[in-house]
């Protein structure tokens, strides 16, 4: 029987079971047909860059049998050059207005990147995962923000699922984006 628990990790050993994860899932590792059918996940986090973030907000993680099997990464705005990749969804905040307000200047953190084990998809585990966030950040931050490939439609309707709505699109050099919202109080 299968005992899925939802917490935030609390040392090295969740937070390299994140790595596990995510390389398993990065897009250069999956297949075409996984990327399209599956999903995927984009940026590469190092342990350190894990541990400074789990410092300022604990990420969120689903474990069964003592192994992460999937987890929703939080980024507070002070880590906007952490990951030079996602430097320009911050700054684009500066852009983007949403209820008469600039994104940059609401009160929020970025979902850094989720992930669900293939093994345990459609068993409910993304939604324990966002549910965790909202119960352990919704009284400190009035939306969660995140960005999600247009190539990668799974993410987006699972995203839409649990609450999210489009706030803008754009397109870079490597794809065109969703930046999403999961609005708790504005």
């Amino acid at each position: 029987m299968t005992t899925i628990t939802t917490k935030l990790a609390d040392n090295d050993e969740d937070l390299l079971g994140i790595l596990d994860l995510q390389r398993e899932n990065h897009l250069a590792n999956v297949s075409s047909e996984t990327k399209s059918t599956e999903g995927f996940v984009t940026v590469k986090h190092t342990l350190s860059i894990l541990r400074q973030m789990n410092e300022k907000a604990s990420q969120v993680i689903a474990i069964d049998n003592n192994k992460v099997i999937g987890y929703a990464l939080v980024m507070v705005k002070e880590f906007k050059y952490l990951l030079p990749v996602l430097t320009p969804m911050f700054e684009a905040f500066e852009d983007i207005t949403y209820k008469n307000k600039k994104l940059s200047d609401c009160n929020y953190y970025v979902m850094g990147q989720v992930c669900v084990a293939k093994s345990h998809r459609g068993m409910g585990v993304f939604q324990s995962l966002y549910n965790k966030q909202k119960k352990s950040y919704s009284h400190k931050y009035d939306i969660c923000l995140t960005e999600v490939s247009s190539s990668n439609p799974r993410s987006i309707r699972a995203h839409e699922k649990v609450g999210f709505k489009t706030i803008h699109t754009f397109k870079d050099i490597t794809d065109e984006w969703h930046i999403i919202g999961w609005d708790w109080n504005l």
